[in-house]
């Protein structure tokens, strides 16, 4: 009976202790072990794995991206005021092939080494050397990158496998009164900036009104010019068909007097060549003997006795004055 107790016993604390071997990996993590306070070699992948209980201790290593946050770090500047960074992000990375030395150099909690006080060092490194105007507005754009590049440069020196992806500062808290001092000061320059904007918007709106007037001026002075050339061209045409018509009525003035002349000459010519016929047939009318038969006719009914002594000598004065006669 005692032998089946123990048995018992024994049967049950073995599966007390295997189930306590049985642990997981999780995704993204490496598993570390440490045998009676030693680290061993040996490391695990993702998943269910076993191990030697009690004397056997077990860690998961991150190994992908994670995001360290600082909180709450005081700082002076170098005029003597206090400050305060109520939380600073860092996310780093650390490498895989660099777990197992990193975490037997500075342990599981590494990061604490690495990220958490570096991160305070730094900042109040930083506040140490600058004013509270340079912390707070001059060159807190820049603290990021800064405080990055020296963590960074920090753990490369140590071959710490351990990658700074990024950081995230937030705005530092400060007394009130110099807080009150910046509120004061921003909400001036943003209404000198908002000003600033006015001005321009009105100058803007000034300079598009000009160039709208300017543009409608040239338009309406192009418009002007193309209407001056338009009625230019149609006076132009105007002017050639009056000068044309001129002509037409000068040439047909011209032809109708080359007409009229002609038509003179011919009648003219008609004229004269009746005349010149009429003289020719007078001519070969009145002949001598005609003439001096129309005479004698003429004397023989225009009968006059004549007396006197002298009678005789009439007749012969006048057959003797036939040469001065129009006719032959």
């Amino acid at each position: 009976m005692v032998v089946r107790t123990i048995a018992g016993i024994l049967l049950a604390f073995v599966l007390f202790s295997t189930y306590l071997g049985i642990h997981q990996v999780p995704e993204g993590h490496i598993g570390l072990y440490w045998f009676g306070g030693k680290l061993l070699d040996e490391t695990t992948e993702p998943g269910l794995h076993t191990m030697m209980p009690y004397v056997t201790r077990f860690s998961a290593i991150q190994v992908t991206l994670q995001t360290d946050t600082v909180v709450d770090i005081p700082c002076g500047t170098s005029g003597g005021s206090m400050i305060y960074f109520d939380k600073i992000e860092v996310v780093n990375v650390l490498a895989k092939n660099h777990a197992h030395a990193t975490v037997k150099a500075y342990g599981v909690n590494y990061d604490k080494t690495w990220i958490f006080d570096r991160v305070a060092h730094e900042i109040n490194q930083f506040c140490s050397s600058h004013t509270l105007q340079e912390v707070y507005i001059d060159l807190f754009e820049k603290l990021d990158e800064a405080l990055a590049e020296s963590l960074q440069k920090s753990c490369d020196q140590h071959n710490t496998g351990i990658e700074i992806v990024a950081i995230r500062v937030t705005k530092p808290r400060i007394p009130e009164a110099v807080k009150r001092n910046y509120e004061a000061i921003e909400t001036a320059k943003t209404e000198f900036l908002v000003q600033k904007e006015r001005e321009k918007v009105a100058k803007a709106e000034e300079e598009i009104s000009l160039l709208r007037a300017t543009m409608s001026a040239q338009k309406d002075a192009d418009v002007a010019v193309i209407v001056a050339k338009q009625e230019a061209a149609v006076a132009m045409i105007n002017t050639e068909k009056e000068i044309k018509q001129k002509e037409a009525q000068k040439l047909r003035a011209m032809v109708e007097a080359d007409i009229e002349l002609l038509k003179r000459k011919v009648e003219t010519d008609a004229h004269f060549y009746q005349i010149s016929k009429s003289a020719e047939a007078n001519k070969l009318l009145y002949t001598e003997e005609y003439l001096r038969a129309l005479l004698y006719q003429s004397l023989a009914n225009n009968t006059k006795i004549y007396f006197g002594d002298k009678i005789p000598t009439i007749f012969s004065s006048m057959l003797s004055e036939k040469d001065k006669m129009p006719f032959p």
